[in-house]
């Protein structure tokens, strides 16, 4: 009997702690047939949209107190409308809103972002993570585009609209800037505030603006890892080559010309590398001459030693050859 007659009776509506995850959300402390004259309080930071008959009737936006309006009369409608069982069809909603900032919400790119290197020209794989921050500036147009007639709509739900549109612009942008996969990292606050601007425009429509931007980090998928990876250490080789003095095309052939070594007919298999190349008729040159009796031991002993010291034979092969040398001198 008391929450019949507490029905009745004119309301104080106020929006108390709410959720820290919560945009919006409606009021249903005292059902929807707020009687006239009901007293709404707006506290800071908030807002509220005020539905009346199924049409936005005010919406407010500065703290403090609204004296509502309807045509629920307390006690009194209730009764006439006995064919109504009792019902009125002046019905109120009312949704409250956070007109302070949101930050620091999370955001990831829910799927791999593709482009072309255009440095090594192979395929990036590409993911990106960071964080922005907004505030509602329009909340009718909130309300009409994105609450609809829900009662009550999320941090997540929001983040789920923007990462929904991330990938195509930082494709685009990926695309148009032609960064290498290692100048990614120290570009990112420009592709922030690029990709910033491009979002705002379409978010704006949505009724909130975006007051931060952030790409956080990056990550690659597994295959474009494999690929960095492979040209890291082609690099690091071709730097130990010209360290040695011979180039990485000349590397490779020594490296496989050592291999051949080991195996029987060895000797063979690296005249057939070297074929039509200075270096294969260089190096067999080399080895023949070192091996050869008309020749200066000296000359042929500091020869060995220079091989030795730029990696082109192993310390046993020089030992062994060092050896055979002596004992012919």
């Amino acid at each position: 009997m008391f929450g019949s007659i507490k029905s009745q009776l004119r309301s104080v509506i106020e929006w108390s702690n709410p959720a820290p995850d919560v945009i919006f959300e409606k009021w249903s402390g005292n059902g929807d047939e707020i009687k006239n004259a009901s007293k709404l309080i707006v506290g800071p930071g908030q807002g509220c949209i005020f539905v009346y008959e199924g049409k936005v009737q005010g919406v407010y936006t500065e703290s403090g107190m609204v004296e509502l309006r309807t045509a629920n009369i307390p006690f009194w409608t209730t009764i006439t409308k006995f064919m109504q069982a009792f019902v009125s069809e002046h019905k109120v909603g009312l949704y409250f809103y956070k007109t302070s900032q949101l930050v620091d919400i999370k955001w990831g790119t829910s799927s791999v972002i593709k482009y072309e290197d255009p440095k090594y020209k192979f395929p990036v794989g590409l993911r990106a993570f960071g964080n922005f921050s907004m505030v509602i500036q329009k909340p009718e147009s909130f309300f009409q585009n994105i609450m609809g007639a829900r009662d009550a709509y999320l941090v997540d739900e929001i983040k789920d609209v923007l990462t929904a549109r991330l990938v195509q612009p930082l494709t685009n942008l990926f695309a148009q800037a032609k960064f290498t996969f290692t100048e990614i990292d120290s570009n990112r606050s420009d592709v922030s505030l690029k990709l910033r601007a491009l979002l705002d425009k379409e978010f704006t429509q949505l009724g909130f603006s975006l007051t931060d931007f952030r790409i956080e980090g990056t990550s690659f998928d597994e295959d474009t890892m494999k690929r960095i990876n492979r040209i890291a250490d082609m690099t690091a080789e071709s730097q130990a080559a010209n360290s040695a003095g011979v180039t990485y095309a000349q590397l490779q052939q020594l490296e496989a010309m050592k291999a051949a070594a080991k195996n029987p007919g060895g000797a063979g298999m690296i005249m057939g590398i070297g074929v039509g190349t200075g270096l294969g008729q260089g190096l067999a040159g080399g080895i023949a001459g070192i091996g050869s009796g008309g020749d200066d031991p000296t000359l042929k002993l500091k020869k060995l030693k220079e091989m030795a010291e730029q990696g082109l034979i192993t310390a046993e092969e020089y030992e062994a050859k060092k050896k055979d040398i002596l004992s012919k001198f």
